[in-house]
């Protein structure tokens, strides 16, 4: 058994979640191995199992970890003190710069539409999550509405649906875009501009009057 699990059994169990994310990322829940998991943290494989019950157990932990991480960094972002164009233009920057960062998240996204979903269907954790960036995107679409600068047709799950689309995209399609079509929009000026251009096509797209 690997030393320092008795000390810090959360620190432990989180060093875990960030093995095993990378782990499923690359592997998918199939090809992913506890040994291999086990072998980029500092405890055994023995007290995975002790901590996750088993594979899919850990991989279940793995995947609310990942969207309560970019959820809670959402709420951080305190849109409730900017007016709702701030607001909006910071989510939808954050977003796209979140997902860019954080290419293991999004596999692990794809993975589960590899899956249809099960495992996530059968989480209250990322249900619960979720619904909650789903009400904090109501409240400010609420806002934008009530000062009379968003159109009053807008539904905050679309919404959502729109931005994700534009931030997931981005990476989830790198390999094959960059293939045919070259590495420039992937340079630091590249994504830049690509951030920019999501930015200003959901702005456009809500606001009563385009700029």
């Amino acid at each position: 058994m690997k030393s320092g699990w008795k000390q810090d059994p959360e620190r432990v169990k989180r060093d875990i979640l960030t093995a095993a994310m990378a782990e499923f990322a690359k592997s998918g829940l199939e090809g992913a191995k506890i040994d291999d998991i086990s072998a980029r943290t500092d405890t055994s494989k023995r007290m995975i199992y002790y901590y996750f019950t088993d594979k899919e157990g850990l991989y279940v932990r793995a995947l609310e970890a990942a969207y309560a991480k970019v959820r809670a960094l959402e709420e951080k972002l305190d849109l409730a003190d900017l007016s709702p164009v701030e607001a909006l233009e910071k989510l939808v920057a954050f977003t796209f710069d979140h997902h860019r960062k954080n290419a293991d998240f999004i596999r692990m996204v794809m993975i589960e539409n590899v899956h249809h979903a099960r495992y996530l269907r059968a989480s209250d954790v990322v249900r619960d999550v979720n619904r909650e960036a789903i009400t904090r995107l109501e409240a400010l679409i609420a806002r934008g509405q009530a000062s009379g600068v968003f159109r009053d047709d807008i539904d905050a799950t679309e919404l959502h649906w729109q931005i994700s689309a534009l931030s997931v995209f981005n990476v989830s399609n790198k390999a094959t875009f960059s293939a045919l079509f070259g590495k420039t929009i992937y340079s630091k000026d590249g994504q830049a501009r690509l951030r920019d251009r999501a930015v200003a096509m959901v702005l456009g797209d809500v606001l009563k009057t385009p700029r």
